[in-house]
């Protein structure tokens, strides 16, 4: 009785169903949808894309203990990676690291923000006159062992931030130059 009510109800409240009582107890039910409504199959979306991501950006792919992978070139040792360029950065261990090896740094145009340092397997202290040179520059260090710090320089890129790595291999194993050995 009381079904017979509401649907009576439904009935007279919305005029734009004309259909009995009868009718809407036996309509298809739709809770949620697998395929598309036929207005939707023949609807197109258009996408007008305002800005691309940066072509130029630098990523890194993959890294082992002989060097990295940055957008798909191989890199071999330590590298410093810049926000348009790879350079082999001359430095064995934490260190090596000094004012003068992160002087490539701060001479850039644009001004770079943030330096991600990776000192190999473990996040390793680096020298305070070192820091206190590029604070004193406006460049923010973060010292990370090198698997973190990859994933740190990747996240940064991507935000868009002027970001540069300074990345030593993880994996113990110190690359000498051919000089070097000869020598």
């Amino acid at each position: 009785m009381a079904a017979a009510f509401v649907l009576h109800r439904l009935y007279r409240a919305q005029p734009a169903l004309r259909c009995s009582p009868a009718e809407l107890l036996w309509a298809p039910r739709r809770g949620h949808r697998l395929t598309p409504a036929d207005d939707e199959l023949y609807q197109r979306t258009r996408i007008s894309l305002l800005q691309r991501e940066s072509p130029h950006a630098m990523y890194i792919d993959s890294y082992n203990s002989r060097g990295f992978t940055v957008n798909g070139n191989r890199v071999f040792g330590p590298c410093a990676l810049l926000p348009h360029s790879v350079v082999q950065w001359n430095v064995g261990s934490h260190q090596d690291i000094t004012e003068e090896s992160f002087s490539l740094f701060w001479m850039l145009e644009p001004r770079i923000e943030i330096v991600v340092v990776g000192t190999g397997d473990r996040t390793e202290r680096l020298q305070a006159q070192v820091l206190r040179a590029m604070r004193q520059r406006g460049i923010a260090v973060e010292v990370q062992d090198t698997p973190n710090a990859c994933a740190t320089f990747n996240f940064l890129c991507h935000e868009g931030r002027v970001t540069g790595a300074a990345l030593i291999p993880p994996g113990g194993t110190v690359l000498t130059s051919l000089a070097q050995a000869a020598g």
